[in-house]
């Protein structure tokens, strides 16, 4: 009586290890009313939280498990969704939502972040002499001995006012690659929102650093609408009160 309940345990089991190995997945993704293939189509895994866009064929191939959810994303598309089963193949089929137009690609700045950080990094290179500490240790002919340079751009007050100048620099940096990836082209078209409106929510609904690099498009369009519900159900949930004469 035992003996089948153990073959039955160790059948699930391998059952269970094959479901959870990742195998090799491929698809396709159409439009769903000219059923034309489609290109540059974000394919996302909500398990791995990882992403890619298909070929020129409108193909896209990728390892994953079983029931594992793909979001298939791209702007004037709805989104759709397929989990993976039995089967390797996996078919999108789009649904337009906007009138076609042909792609054009718009930036608010014509510098990128690290053209303008190199640029500074030229402009202001005395800061960066001046502000280096280095290595406050040094080997010689004597032996180990203290660098005279490091220590006096450590304690002196240009030394000082040169790290300084260096961080406002990074902070410019950070806030241009901000700039560069949210920007009002972007927030525009996934809000409608224009003029003042579009500079209030995108003021008060900002994101951070550190998110803007670690999202990829399909998070970063997440976060605006998603905050765009929140604006819209309270525009001055966030918003900083004027300054007092």
């Amino acid at each position: 009586m035992k003996k089948p309940l153990y073959l039955l345990f160790l059948i699930l089991l391998t059952a269970a290890k094959l479901f959870a190995q990742d195998k090799p997945v491929q698809g396709i993704v159409f439009d769903k009313d000219s059923k034309q293939r489609i290109t540059r189509v974000y394919i996302y895994n909500t398990r791995t939280s990882k992403g890619f866009y298909n070929n020129i064929k409108g193909e896209f191939k990728t390892n994953a498990q079983h029931g594992d959810v793909l979001v298939a994303a791209l702007q004037g598309y709805a989104v759709d969704t397929a989990s993976v089963g039995t089967s390797n193949t996996i078919i999108f089929y789009l649904k337009r939502t906007s009138i076609y137009l042909r792609e054009v690609t718009v930036r608010d700045t014509v510098e990128s972040p690290n053209e303008k950080l190199a640029e500074n990094k030229t402009a202001y290179k005395d800061a960066y002499t001046k502000g280096d500490t280095g290595d406050m240790l040094h080997l010689g002919p004597g032996g180990v001995g203290l660098s005279i340079t490091s220590i006096y751009n450590l304690l002196s007050r240009q030394g000082r006012n040169a790290r300084h100048l260096q961080e406002i620099i990074e902070q410019d940096y950070k806030e241009s690659i901000i700039d560069y990836r949210y920007s009002k082209s972007l927030v525009n078209s996934a809000t409608n929102l224009t003029a003042e409106r579009l500079t209030d929510f995108m003021q008060q609904y900002r994101p951070s650093y550190y998110f803007i690099l670690e999202a990829n498009d399909y998070q970063l369009i997440s976060f605006i609408k998603s905050s765009y519900q929140k604006y819209m159900q309270n525009p001055k949930a966030h918003r900083l009160p004027p300054l007092k004469p």
